[in-house]
Parts: structure tokens; C-alpha cells; sequence
């Protein structure tokens, strides 16, 4: 099992920027497949990025590509999301999320059913 933990939530104008970062408990390169996802008051929770294991290849949602970058720093068993360009419709409770990775990975990276580790949670807040 890993767990997670997530931080670096708050509150921001349009056009800024935040990162959050994600705590694993255990070593996770090479091993674990890692995402992000969001969830706004009355919507499905949504995949936003996720990371192989390989730790450089990445998948992104068509709404935030070219906003938002998620990496892995290895000797610290953390997973970053940087989000800039923060628009209104990113305000959401965000994510992080695991899984022991597998093949096929890359078609379901951004599937909430692929993950079965999940951290309780950061709010990101964008006002207009």
C-alpha cells in the first residue's frame, strides 16, 4: 500500500499560479503509475494529468495542456502539479492518485477506475 498526501492548495486570482505537491509514503519510481484529478461541487471527479512510472512520459486533459505540468521527484517520493494560467473553471477539490503500474496504462491515465491509492484532497480556489 502507499499513502498520500497532498498540499499546496489555496486561493488565487485568474491568470495566476499555484503548485501542488503530493507525499508518497513509499518509493515510487519505477513502480507506481501517478495522477491528478479534480472534483468541483456537483461534478464527476475528472482526471487531469497523470505520469508512468518511467516518470517522464505524461498524459494531460485537453482543458489544461499547455497550463499545467505534473512531474515526480523521485528522491523525494513527491508528485508536483503546476498550474498556471488558472482560469475559474479549475477551482475544484484536486487529487492525487496511484497505482501499482501495468500495460495499457497510457489509454486509461486519466480514467478515475484506473487508481486504487488516492490522498483525501487540496482546494484549489481561482477567482475571476
Amino acid at each position: 500500500q502507499v499513502q498520500l498526501v497532498e498540499s499546496g492548495g489555496g486561493s488565487v486570482q485568474a491568470g495566476g499560479s499555484l503548485r501542488l505537491s503530493c507525499a508518497a509514503s513509499r518509493y515510487i519510481y519505477r513502480h507506481y503509475c501517478m495522477g491528478w484529478f479534480r472534483q468541483a461541487p456537483g461534478n464527476e471527479r475528472e482526471g487531469v494529468a497523470g505520469i508512468h512510472s518511467d516518470g517522464w512520459t505524461t498524459y494531460y486533459a485537453d482543458s489544461v495542456k499547455g497550463r499545467f505540468t505534473i512531474s515526480v521527484d523521485n528522491a523525494k517520493n513527491t508528485l508536483t502539479l503546476q498550474m498556471n494560467s488558472l482560469k475559474p473553471e479549475d477551482t475544484a477539490m484536486y487529487y492525487c492518485a496511484a497505482v501499482v503500474c501495468g500495460s495499457g496504462y497510457g489509454s486509461r491515465a486519466l480514467e478515475r477506475a484506473t487508481y486504487n491509492y488516492w490522498g483525501q484532497g487540496t482546494q484549489v480556489t481561482v477567482s475571476s
